[in-house]
């Protein structure tokens, strides 16, 4: 009888290949993509309060940068009294503004304060889920340093929206027109960010067919062109300029646009000539570009980037009319924004297949 040390070995069963591991398998693209397009609402939301801030010559009355102590009201007479004292010592009350009582400041304190809390909302809605999502590794790796960077941008926003204040504390009554300009474009740029990374998350992969891409960069530097003469035209308040429109002053080229070069951004009728003009450039080229993007299958996007156009366009003449409504204003800046979504999201779809 053969020992059990001399029996021949049974094969051993064929051992199962170990799963692989999957880097981001706890990754939720939808989850963060939904977060984005949120912040991106709350953004667009603060994009408009600050129209009516602007509007309603309010930014300037919170004369104090307090990030933490500042999130609450005034509470009290006293504390109302303290406010009102040092809006009293800047230029705008003294030059403009000189014996209005506590009830009308209390008026412009109200946007200016929902302004700046909505920047605090918007750095908590951000930064709070960016941190959960980090710890339970919910981010894709290759997205980290772009949400990263999206923070920094916001953070950089609020030094920016107080530099933009302190340029009107002293010797004049309005902030420096091209500090608004740097103000509202971090802004547009921050949300256009949001969605642009949301799309991206939610892509399916990669496309094979050809679209229409080479628009992309020429009209976004366009439609940037027009989004800073059109903050020139708030922080000037050059839309009063003329209330006439095609024609200025009974004409469609005034004379004497531009005598010094500085006039093309300082003059507040040059810089109101510039923005109206731009306005039929932006217009056909988005309505091209739109024609172009139907005929290629963009389906809606191209219908929003139209509709977004056409909307912007007639807000724009109808504020010229109404000789700067408050109303129309602000809906007017609200369409910017909503134009500069739309431009996102056509953008976003053409770059994903093969040049056409």
């Amino acid at each position: 009888m053969a020992s059990i040390a001399s029996a021949p070995s049974l094969p051993r069963a064929p051992s199962l290949p170990r799963a692989p591991s999957l880097p981001g398998a706890s990754a939720r693209p939808r989850a963060i993509a939904g977060w984005l397009c949120a912040v991106a609402a709350l953004v667009f939301v603060m994009v408009v309060v600050g129209g009516i801030t602007r509007l309603t010559e309010s930014g300037l009355s919170i004369t104090r940068w307090d990030v933490v102590s500042g999130t609450l009201p005034p509470i009290g007479d006293a504390a109302w009294a303290v406010q009102f004292e040092a809006y009293k010592a800047s230029s705008q009350y003294q030059m403009m503004n000189r014996g209005m009582t506590l009830a009308e400041f209390q008026g412009i304190f109200f946007w200016e304060y929902v302004h700046r809390l909505l920047g605090r909302l918007i750095g908590v809605a951000f930064a709070l889920p960016l941190l959960w999502f980090w710890v339970k590794k919910a981010i894709p790796q290759s997205y980290k340093p772009r949400l990263l960077a999206l923070l920094m941008l916001g953070a950089l926003q609020g030094t920016i929206g107080w530099w933009m204040v302190s340029s009107g504390l002293v010797g004049r009554t309005e902030v420096a027109h091209e500090r608004l300009a740097v103000h509202l474009t971090v802004a547009l740029a921050i949300m256009a960010g949001c969605i642009w990374t949301a799309l991206d998350l939610l892509r399916s992969g990669p496309v094979a067919a050809p679209r229409p891409r080479r628009w992309v960069t020429p009209f976004a530097v366009l439609l940037l062109v027009q989004i800073i003469w059109g903050a020139f035209v708030a922080g000037m308040r050059a839309g009063h300029a003329s209330d006439t429109w095609p024609l200025m002053f009974g004409t469609l080229i005034p004379t004497g646009l531009v005598r010094t070069a500085s006039d093309i951004i300082d003059a507040p009728i040059t810089v109101h000539f510039i923005h109206r003009s731009m306005a039929w450039l932006v217009a056909a080229a988005a309505l091209l570009i739109a024609f172009r993007l139907w005929r290629a299958g963009a389906g809606v996007r191209a219908l929003a980037l139209g509709g977004a156009v056409v909307l912007q366009f007639c807000l724009g003449v109808a504020t010229v009319l109404s000789g700067v409504a408050i109303s129309l204003g602000v809906a007017h800046q609200a369409g910017g924004a909503l134009l500069v979504a739309a431009t996102v999201w056509a953008a976003h779809w053409s770059v994903q297949g093969r040049s056409a």
